[in-house]
């Protein structure tokens, strides 16, 4: 992508009412004001189900578009990337939608305890060299995170083209004795996965399908 679009992208972001854009210091050196209250921000109390590392927000747009009685939130740091979800969400008035542009480290800074009911990590970077490990999306540390903000029955979905990834977390999530709802090594291949999961592709999961990669997928709970 051009510096030219991404700036145009960057600039028609802060006119959209569905994306916030808080600066590290909004979110670190103060209490976050969206923080336990999400739900008067979109106006009822309906679950908050929460896209990680959401990219074009693809999945944060399909689900919101199967359930309109959760509110969705995309998260990235890439708002070019996130540009095409939240004009799309304008496009089609989908009210249940919100992105927000920021790391993900800082989530438990964003949400209050147990505010949120799902999280959905899809097609996250592996991070596959050892020293990269800290910045795996389902490590310990991460995983602490999402816990403090998930209620005590919420759910985390992990979709992924990486054998390495839904082994890892399999692994890790094992020896740490947490639930594992459903785990499946290949969703179009083996039956029982949920419509969500096979219904909703992003952009580079079509690329992975072309490739005949197989699609992985991991349901579970931090308890």
């Amino acid at each position: 992508m051009g510096s030219k679009n991404k700036l145009k992208r960057f600039k028609e972001n802060d006119t959209f009412a569905n994306v916030i854009q808080p600066t590290r210091e909004e979110i670190c050196d103060k209490v976050f004001p969206h923080k336990g209250n999400w739900r008067k921000h979109f106006g009822n109390n309906n679950p908050i189900v929460l896209e990680l590392g959401c990219g074009k927000g693809e999945y944060t747009v399909g689900l919101a578009r199967r359930d309109k009685n959760k509110n969705y939130i995309g998260i990235d740091i890439k708002g070019a990337r996130f540009w095409r979800g939240a004009k799309t969400a304008l496009e089609e008035n989908l009210s249940n939608v919100l992105f927000i542009r920021t790391q993900i480290e800082l989530i438990d800074l964003l949400f209050a305890e147990k505010e949120v009911s799902e999280i959905w990590i899809t097609f996250p970077d592996p991070q596959i060299k050892y020293k990269r490990t800290k910045h795996r999306m389902t490590n310990a540390l991460f995983l602490d995170k999402y816990k403090k903000i998930l209620q005590s029955d919420g759910t985390v979905n992990l979709k992924t083209d990486s054998e390495f990834m839904h082994g890892y977390t399999l692994g890790l999530l094992h020896g740490l004795g947490m639930e594992v709802v459903y785990a499946n090594h290949d969703v179009y291949k083996n039956e029982g996965s949920p419509e969500e999961v096979l219904e909703i592709h992003t952009f580079y999961e079509n690329q992975y399908l072309e490739k005949e990669k197989p699609i992985t997928y991991i349901k579970f709970r931090l308890t």
